[in-house]
């Protein structure tokens, strides 16, 4: 009788085809999810510079998946071991620098620095983006991102889950296309941000994603115009976000070759030298 395969080997494709399912799973709850939350918004009088209902989406979409698979998807969420290389920190530091940047090409091609006043209390508001992006986060960065990284690399996978991100925000495309280009490069430039930032961040992912995602969402409502489908604005933070992308893939990718050269060479031993 002709021995099966190995254990190691079943369990490994069976965690494969778990995770396809997983991932599948995840990315019909957050749409249709995202889609009927939007739908209610208007019956719930939230307003949506407090929080929007759909950013809950991919939370459920976690939830059902944990249901299904709950080994698996506490396994994804705890994530690796922890990084204590400072990245975090970075992450949360490069959400204002975005901002900031857009703002003032904007001031300098238009001689005019647009802000607004939020209608409802700030800190009510701070509160409010904190959780919902938290919502977002626990499916892109902390549940999707990981699933990927074991099969991709970490720009791949953080492209792939930009993308998916962005098109996710299916409101953009009603807008003008290089309003809805500008958007989708803005997505995948900040995933690729928080993909290098969180490579390798375990307990603190979710907060350090939420966190990014909840200052980049002030500073956009406090300082910029995008929401009025004002096409400028949104070309300039795209392009602010793009050149933060890329400052973190060039510091990432120097790490990871200066890490790589400076690392002993390991010297393959001859058994039959070995006394």
């Amino acid at each position: 009788m002709a021995a099966g395969p190995p254990d190691g080997i079943v369990g490994a494709m069976r965690r494969k085809s778990v995770d396809i399912k997983a991932m599948a799973l995840f990315l019909t709850v957050a749409f249709l999810a995202a889609g009927v939350l939007g739908a209610l918004q208007p019956a719930t009088r939230i307003p949506g510079e407090v929080i929007q209902l759909t950013q809950f989406g991919p939370a459920l979409g976690v939830g059902l998946a944990a249901l299904l698979w709950p080994g698996r998807v506490r396994e994804v969420l705890a994530g690796p071991e922890p990084d204590r290389s400072g990245r975090g920190v970075l992450l949360l530091v490069t959400a204002p620098v975005i901002i900031a940047l857009s703002v003032l090409a904007y001031a300098a091609l238009t001689g005019d620095a647009h802000s607004a006043r939020p209608g409802a209390p700030f800190l009510l508001i701070a509160v409010a983006q904190l959780i919902g992006a938290c919502g977002e986060e626990i499916g892109w960065r902390c549940f999707l991102q990981p699933l990927l990284r074991t099969r991709l690399g970490p720009l791949a996978a953080s492209v792939t889950v930009g993308v998916a991100w962005g098109v996710w925000h299916v409101q953009v495309f009603a807008r003008h296309p290089v309003y809805a280009g500008a958007f989708i490069t803005a997505a995948v430039s900040m995933s690729v941000v928080m993909g290098w930032a969180l490579e390798g961040v375990r307990a603190s992912r979710l907060l350090l994603a939420g966190g990014f995602h909840a200052l980049i969402n002030l500073g956009m409502l406090l300082f910029m115009d995008e929401e009025s489908g004002a096409v400028l604005p949104m070309v300039l933070f795209g392009a602010s976000c793009l050149a933060a992308a890329g400052l973190w893939t060039w510091r990432s990718v120097g790490r990871q070759r200066s890490a790589g050269s400076s690392a002993p060479a390991k010297i393959p031993l001859v058994m039959d030298d070995v006394r």
